[in-house]
């Protein structure tokens, strides 16, 4: 791997793993920006496209309520993951709002930023699957963005898929963790992922079922997209 953009380190349990240089959380803001304009250019086959200055404002909105809620955890495992203040949610709004295509190019956005923040990784692979992936993942919300109970729907396909990607990985890149433990890898990749996504999400689903917040979420969505 070419030293320019990373170079090889250990983390806290002595494991070998590259960090991004200057140049390389450069390179992936870069890409970031892109992919987040890209969702905004591309529409529904049924719409003209054209760039569209309110989808960009209240993606970036939500990106960034993402980012802060998610530094906001309500408990975190010691080999990773995290109950967030409802950080997933934000994402699955933008699918829910404007669609899959938006919403899982929104969510690759959002998983690299999530890997600046702490640009650690073992392998490309793992980076791939770990972050743009998994996070991308919750806008497949979209699908839902037009049915009854469409945003209940959409989040939990949404935490679903990243549960997916996130037990994939714990499979083909993390399975010695299992070791110990009395269970096989894709069990215990299963069980200690599902621990803190379903919690997430039973409490995300609890409160976006509440009346008067869902009533104010599809007056939000009302909002958005009006253009």
């Amino acid at each position: 791997m070419s030293r320019i953009f990373a170079f090889s380190t250990t983390n806290d349990w002595d494991e070998s793993v590259f960090k991004l240089t200057p140049a390389g959380i450069i390179t992936v803001i870069v890409l970031i920006c892109a992919l987040i304009l890209l969702a905004v250019i591309i529409k529904p086959k049924e719409k003209k496209t054209r760039f569209s200055v309110k989808q960009l404002v209240f993606s970036s909105i939500a990106i960034a309520l993402a980012i802060v809620t998610s530094m906001i955890k309500l408990f975190s495992l010691p080999l990773g993951g995290s109950v967030t203040l409802l950080s997933m949610l934000f994402i699955v709004l933008i699918g829910y709002w404007y669609g899959p295509k938006a919403g899982i190019m929104t969510g690759f956005a959002y998983g690299l930023l999530q890997f600046v923040i702490e640009p650690v990784f073992y392998t490309i692979p793992q980076l791939i699957v770990d972050y743009p992936l998994a996070f991308g993942a919750l806008g497949l919300s979209g699908f839902f963005s037009n049915k009854k109970y469409g945003l209940q729907a959409g989040y939990l396909a949404g935490i679903i898929g990243r549960l997916f990607f996130a037990w994939l990985s714990g499979v083909i890149f993390f399975a010695s963790y299992a070791e110990g433990t009395g269970m096989n890898a894709p069990v215990y990749s299963f069980v200690y992922n599902a621990s803190y996504i379903f919690a997430e999400g039973i409490i995300t689903l609890v409160i976006i079922s509440i009346p008067s917040v869902s009533k104010a979420l599809a007056y939000v969505k009302q909002i958005a997209k009006d253009m």
